[in-house]
């Protein structure tokens, strides 16, 4: 089953670095819809599932790597991708953006 909204492959790679598990889950569509870009998306992921007294350096805290609806096309910049996390230094959201080829084989990885 194609994913409807073009840009985004479909689902959320899960990776539990304390219980050595991984599984993908379906990317909901109104995140999307409502979410455009890959940190909005990282942002509406971690508000959901990090709570606010959540410890940044704790095991609870989630580390998220991100690509938006154009990354890996023609566009100018699309090799961008961003993670996004609860800061340790201001407990508070923190994202950071980086270029290249990474973002980009992530997406096509599916």
């Amino acid at each position: 089953m194609s994913f409807p909204l073009k840009g985004y492959v479909g689902k959320i790679l899960w990776v539990d670095l304390s219980q050595h598990k991984v599984k993908d889950v379906p990317l909901p569509k109104r995140y999307v819809r409502d979410y455009i870009g890959g940190t909005a998306l990282g942002g509406r992921i971690l508000w959901d599932h990090v709570g606010p007294k959540t410890d940044p350096l704790s095991p609870e805290n989630m580390l998220l790597v991100v690509t938006g609806p154009v990354t890996g096309t023609i566009w100018h910049t699309s090799g961008r991708g961003a993670l996004v996390s609860k800061s340790p230094l201001t407990g508070i959201w923190a994202e950071s953006h980086f270029g290249g080829h990474f973002a980009p084989e992530l997406k096509y990885a599916g």
